[in-house]
C-alpha cells in the first residue's frame, strides 16, 4: 500500500482540505444539547384526522422557556412540508408563525388524499433571544401523522 500523502498531487490534497472545511461549516451553529442540558424551547404538534379530500388544519406550537424570548424580527416559519407517501397535500409549502407571547403558533392547512395514516414532516425555522441578548436562529424538525378517513 502506498502512502497517499506523499504520492497524491497537491490538487487532490487541496480538494480534500476544502471538502473537510465545507463539511465543518455545514455543521449546525449551535451544538446539540447534552442529556443534562435542556433545550430553551418545547415543540408541540398535534396529529390530524380528516376525511379524504377535506381540508384540515395541523396545529403546532414552539414555546420558549423562561429567560428566552421570540426574535420577532426573524422570519419564523415552518417549511419544506411534505408527505412521505404522497397521502397529504399542503395549502402552502411555507407557513409563517403567529407570535403569542413567548410562543410561535402555526396553523398548517392540509388535505389527506388517501385513506390511512400518513407520516408528514417539515422544518421549523425560528429565532429566539437568550438572557444575555444573544440571538439564535435554529432549525427543528416537524414530524406528525395525518390520518385520512373515508
Amino acid at each position: 500500500m502506498r502512502n497517499l500523502r506523499s504520492t497524491a498531487p497537491w490538487r487532490l490534497r487541496a480538494c480534500l482540505a476544502a471538502t473537510a472545511l465545507l463539511a465543518a461549516l455545514a455543521l449546525p451553529a449551535t451544538p446539540p444539547a447534552s442529556a443534562d442540558e435542556a433545550q430553551p424551547y418545547a415543540v408541540e404538534v398535534g396529529d390530524v384526522t380528516a376525511k379524504v379530500g377535506e381540508a384540515a388544519v395541523l396545529h403546532a406550537e414552539v414555546s420558549l422557556h423562561d429567560g428566552y424570548r421570540v426574535l420577532e424580527a426573524y422570519n419564523n416559519r415552518v417549511m419544506q412540508l411534505s408527505s412521505w407517501d404522497d397521502g397529504v397535500t399542503f395549502d402552502r409549502k411555507v407557513v409563517n408563525a403567529a407570535v403569542h407571547g413567548d410562543a410561535l403558533v402555526f396553523a398548517i392547512g392540509l388535505k389527506p388524499t388517501k385513506p390511512g395514516k400518513h407520516p408528514i414532516n417539515g422544518v421549523f425555522r425560528f429565532g429566539y433571544i437568550t438572557d444575555g441578548s444573544t440571538m439564535m436562529m435554529i432549525s427543528v424538525p416537524l414530524i406528525a401523522t395525518v390520518t385520512g378517513t373515508e
